[in-house]
């Protein structure tokens, strides 16, 4: 519990920082990007059902971002010829927050609810190839 406060404070820290204007080196002190995790996830969604399972894979994703402090992106996309083709670009901030991201209700609830709609899954491990960069991405929203 303590870890998740102290999480959220770090976020709402970066916030602030961001609204004040300061400078970069300012905002790397609250985030350690080295310790990042970054993941693609790779799927295949049968066509049948496709509509019900995008539905559950954006309330997952909406109640991730905002419930996990350790949850930085969980980006979902599809190729525009092939829909049934999902990729996630995942970001977050340590193992540790994906490993407790895995234990929540919410992500519980969409592996249990999504298992027969999966017909293929993919993990890929990625790393940053310049992870200090990371918080200019979002500044520019």
């Amino acid at each position: 519990m303590l870890t998740k406060k102290l999480g959220l404070l770090l976020v709402l820290l970066h916030l602030s920082l961001l609204s004040l204007g300061q400078s970069d080196d300012a905002l790397k002190a609250d985030t350690d990007q080295r310790k990042m995790m970054v993941r693609i996830a790779e799927l295949e969604i049968e066509t049948d059902y496709l509509d019900e399972y995008l539905e559950i894979l954006k309330e997952e994703s909406e109640a991730s971002l905002r419930l996990e402090p350790g949850v930085i992106c969980i980006y979902p996309m599809f190729q525009k010829e092939n829909p049934t083709q999902i990729r996630l670009l995942e970001i977050y901030a340590s193992k540790e927050a994906y490993e407790s991201h895995l234990k929540t209700p919410h992500f519980q609830k969409y592996k249990t609810t999504t298992a027969e709609m999966v017909k293929d899954l993919k993990l890929i491990d990625m790393e940053a190839i310049d992870p200090e960069s990371m918080s200019m991405v979002f500044k520019k929203l």
